[in-house]
This record gives structure tokens, sequence and C-alpha cells, in this order.
């Protein structure tokens, strides 16, 4: 069985609305292509052409729901694999999709840009969490909230299902205070502690830091998070040391970021990092290549 298939009950009932949206956007007025080939019964299989990760199968659910058409899972969601050979002959067969042709083409490309921009981001994941694993690495690899407007539910959950951590979600989830925030506080110790004030006991503080002693001042302040921003992976190692030996009275978790990506990562998971943050998790990730052909 799939270790991540549980992730499907995250996604909150409020999301259809969203799909709803997305499918008057497609369809606005008249759906000419629909009238072409009407309500005649069909089967479509979705097939997985390219590598990847097959993830986003509540809102690709969600998508055929909301057309009238019912969809049949012949691979669980998390699952890595390789085409055996070019087009549909080499291709995995994922899924089965049932209804009116006319319905099957309404949510055909929505749900495909969703699917593809969802497997492309967890096989981005998986391929972290597979370095993760050949390290021996006790941390984690976390994406960062550096989304698509309207897509981030959809690209932290592909994250997920590839094995990495969504990070915070937005704003309201962790409080993050990074450069600017400091400078208009006018210090680490100033905005941690109108953060704690705001903040109380349940929400998390990060301090993205610079250099070995604004992180000391963060921990002092009461920091949770640690950022430890644009070191190359040597002072990373360093630094990160250091402090564990410094505060070892104190609990706290040390992140590394700044330009890390899947070819240099490895190189930072040291015993003293708790988490490295990768924008390239979800930026700029090529799709993975699904199709849904309509089959005799």
């Amino acid at each position: 069985m799939s270790e991540v298939a549980s992730y499907k009950g995250l996604v909150p009932t409020w999301f259809r609305s969203t799909i709803r949206t997305w499918l008057q956007e497609d369809i606005p007025s008249f759906d000419y292509s629909g009238y072409v080939v009407g309500d005649k019964p069909e089967q479509a299989v979705l097939f997985g052409k390219s590598e990847g990760v097959v993830a986003g199968i509540p809102f690709f659910e969600m998508v055929f729901e909301e057309v009238g058409c019912k969809v049949e899972w012949l691979v669980e969601e998390g699952t890595h694999f390789v085409p055996s050979g070019p087009g549909r002959e080499g291709a995995l067969k994922v899924a089965r999709v049932t209804g009116t042709a006319r319905a099957i083409m309404m949510g055909e490309r929505l749900a495909l840009n969703i699917f593809c921009r969802a497997g492309g981001i967890a096989f981005q994941a998986w391929k972290a969490s597979e370095i993760v694993r050949a390290q021996n690495w006790h941390g984690r690899v976390a994406a960062t909230r550096k989304t698509t407007p309207g897509f981030r539910e959809i690209e932290k959950y592909a994250a997920l299902v590839g094995g990495c951590d969504t990070h915070r979600f937005d704003l309201s989830s962790m409080i993050m205070l990074k450069d600017n925030a400091i400078t208009s506080c006018g210090s680490i110790t100033a905005a941690v502690k109108k953060a704690r004030a705001a903040g109380g006991f349940s929400i998390k503080i990060e301090v993205e830091c610079g250099s070995e002693g604004e992180a000391g001042e963060a921990i002092e302040a009461g920091a949770d998070v640690v950022m430890l921003d644009n070191m190359t992976p040597e002072e990373m190692t360093a630094v990160a040391g250091r402090l564990r030996d410094t505060y070892k009275d104190r609990r706290f978790l040390i992140e590394a970021s700044g330009g890390i990506t899947l070819d240099t990562c490895a190189a930072y998971m040291s015993e003293s990092v708790d988490v490295i943050s990768m924008g390239c998790i979800i930026q700029g990730v090529p799709h993975v290549d699904f199709s849904l052909k309509i089959v005799k």
C-alpha cells in the first residue's frame, strides 16, 4: 500500500468551489465541442507517458465529479513510475474515467492541467526524498511559500505526496521574520518579542539570519526556528555546529536555505541541520506527461 494515500483527507471541501470557478473559466458560454460529441456513454483511460509520480488524485476526482463522471484508479497515489516504452503502448494506465463523451471532454483539460503539474512537483519532491534516504539524514526537505496564486493547495499537496514537508502554508501558519520585518522593527530581539506577544504559545516563530551573530540573537530572543540563509555547505555545517554547542540547553531547529538545489542539497545535510528549504521543489518544475484518451 502507498504510504501517502491518506493525504487525500487533507483537502478542504470548499476547494470544490475553486474547481467550479475553473470549469466556468474554461466554459464561459457555449460548449461547442460538447455539442459535437453529445451524450454518448464513453470510457477514457488516463495514461502516464513520462517518468513521474502519481499525485493530485482528490483534485482530479473533484473535476470529474462536477461534470458527472466516475473515476476508477488503477494506481495508488504516491507511486513513482517509469513508462516501459514510447507512446500509449508503453505508458502506465493510471485511471479510467466513465461518463458521457461531452462530460469527459468538459473535464479533460482542467483535470490534466492539475494532474500534470501536481505530478511534476511530486516527482521533484520524490527526488529530494531519495537523496535524504541515500544520505541517511535525520532532517526534512521542505518546499517554500513560492507558490502559484490560486494553486497553492495543489502544489503543497503534491510536495507532501512526493515525500517533502510543505513548510509554512501561508502568512497565518507560522511567523517568519525575514530581513524586511527585522529592519522595520529595529532588531531581531524586538521583532521576536512583538511576534511572541501576538502569536502566543501555539504559533512557532522563525527568524531569517545571515550570520552566526544574528542566529545567536534569534535563539536568545526565543525563536523556535533559525534559518541560516545563503551560506556555503561548509559555512552552514560549521555555524550550525557551533550554535548547537553554544546553545545546547535551548530547544530550536536550524533550517538551511538560499539557492539550494537537488544537485547541492546533500552537502547541507549535516547532523546539526534539521530542515533544508528549497524553492525548486515547486518553482520551475517540468510537468509530467499525462493524457486522457477515449478507448473502444
